[in-house]
């Protein structure tokens, strides 16, 4: 029964949507020569697409550097097995609120805030990774053994000693792992938060395309597949260097 409503929705909403066969033909014609026009392709403005790159990689990482350092905080603050309800639950909103939007959404705020550019862009990313690491870095100290902060407290330390001894030990391989992730995350972000005014190579790779330089466009696609491909294998070499156990703190 739960199958067959399903199916008649799916229909529905295709219907609706106006997603038929015909149109789909059609775009698959547009798209192979939209994809001829960019092959091969074609370094037109080096300057313009190296500082793109460049300023891409600044607003991730200056955005991941930020975030992580406000996450720490506001996930010990939501955690509800450290905090009363009073303190947790206005911590968990505002990381709430931090999820709630996609990052194009709050580039655009941010941009008319406080004007085009990269400052909007690590805002922008910075709130995304309150959003991420906050979140989860709150369930990580949720899921720790009460019985190692037991004992720190039973010695009379105070607060900050119960979380030197008795927590970060107990999540520090998975907010590696949540922090490299970021990092990761953030690098594809700052190419599209770019397309809003935002900074990065994503203002570049906007502008190519309304001057119909696809071939151009190509060229800073790959870049940004080859930026991100090393980027995330430079995160892994970190987590083996601090011993985080790569699979395990995965997200």
């Amino acid at each position: 029964m739960a199958w067959g409503l399903l199916i008649l929705y799916v229909v529905w909403a295709g219907a609706r949507l106006d997603f038929t066969w015909s149109r789909f033909v059609v775009g698959l014609d547009n798209a192979e020569k939209f994809i001829g026009r960019m092959f091969p392709p074609e370094i037109l403005q080096p300057d313009s697409m190296l500082n793109g790159l460049v300023e891409s990689l600044e607003i991730a990482i200056l955005a991941s550097f930020l975030g992580i350092l406000l996450s720490l905080p506001l996930g010990v603050l939501a955690a509800r097995n450290l905090m009363p309800a009073w303190i947790s639950w206005p911590a968990r909103s505002l990381i709430a609120l931090c999820r709630s939007f996609h990052p194009v959404i709050v580039a655009i705020l941010f941009v008319k805030a406080v004007g085009f550019g990269a400052l909007a862009g690590i805002l922008t990313l910075t709130v995304a990774s309150l959003g991420f690491i906050g979140k989860l870095f709150a369930e990580a100290i949720e899921e720790i053994s009460l019985k190692q902060v037991e004992a720190v407290r039973a010695t009379g330390s105070p607060f900050i000693s119960v979380l030197t001894y008795g927590v970060f030990p107990q999540v520090f391989s998975r907010f590696i792992g949540f922090s490299t992730y970021q990092i990761d995350s953030n690098l594809r972000n700052s190419t599209m938060v770019g397309i809003v005014g935002a900074g990065g190579i994503g203002s570049t790779l906007f502008a190519a395309f309304q001057r119909f330089d696809y071939s151009f466009v190509c060229a800073i696609l790959i870049a940004i597949i080859c930026m991100i491909m090393i980027g995330e294998t430079i995160a892994r070499v970190v987590r083996r260097l601090l011993g985080v156990d790569v699979q395990k703190s995965d997200v």
